[in-house]
């Protein structure tokens, strides 16, 4: 999830940025800094109208205390003013910051400089190719077909369990998973990266920081258990 101060200092370099995800940014920037600027506000009215009622409490005790009771009671007049305009003020803010995370919920998360805008893979540039690029035969099978030939890989019974894009890999299939991983952790090990294992499960904040949530809510989200730095 972006954050405000970040528009606030990027707004027309991201709205730039954003077009290449077909993102309109400019209305929704104008409403994120409007809410921004009212929650500072509503902040700054809140903090004085609880300074001032604090202050007054230190006054009406000691109003107590030197026994002038009929000076001390206006002033719990005023306090209780106080306490129904900070609750209104809080009400207000609350609501402000609710509107303002929704809205920053929508916000896609910002593409690299070197990311070339399109609204679908064949969109996509090609940045090299490698080796021998094979025709292939006639009749040759795809890999899913290929996987059910030789019942490594069961796309059913991932479908079943998770959901789309999650097989099981099983017999070669998986031991062919677990060779690869390691392949490619060792090979990154070896280049200078450090290897991390985190959770597997994260919390709701992970979700909506990364901007996993709330747009892929109620789907379940595969996580790596290895990530590099």
């Amino acid at each position: 999830m972006l954050q405000v101060s970040n528009i606030r200092a990027h707004k027309e370099g991201y709205i730039k940025a954003l077009k290449k995800r077909s993102f309109p940014a400019d209305d929704v920037f104008e409403e994120i800094l409007t809410l921004d600027e009212s929650r500072r506000s509503t902040q700054t009215q809140l903090d004085e109208t609880l300074a001032e009622s604090n202050q007054l409490s230190k006054e009406i005790g000691m109003l107590f205390k030197s026994g002038e009771q009929q000076k001390a009671n206006i002033l719990k007049e005023k306090t209780s003013q106080l306490k129904d305009k900070s609750k209104e003020l809080s009400e207000s803010f609350n609501e402000t910051v609710a509107k303002l995370e929704q809205l920053l919920y929508t916000v896609p998360n910002i593409p690299n400089d070197l990311v070339p805008a399109g609204t679908s893979e064949d969109d996509n540039e090609e940045i090299y190719k490698e080796g021998d690029i094979p025709v292939l035969a006639e009749g040759s099978m795809p890999h899913w077909e290929l996987a059910k030939k030789y019942d490594i890989i069961d796309f059913e019974l991932g479908n079943k369990v998770t959901g789309a894009g999650f097989p099981v890999y099983k017999g070669k299939g998986a031991r062919l998973q677990r060779a690869l991983i390691t392949y490619f952790l060792d090979k990154a090990v070896d280049a200078g990266y450090t290897e991390y294992q985190l959770p597997l499960m994260v919390n709701e904040a992970s979700g909506f920081g990364t901007g996993q949530l709330p747009d892929k809510e109620g789907r379940c989200i595969m996580l790596r258990r290895m990530i590099f730095i």
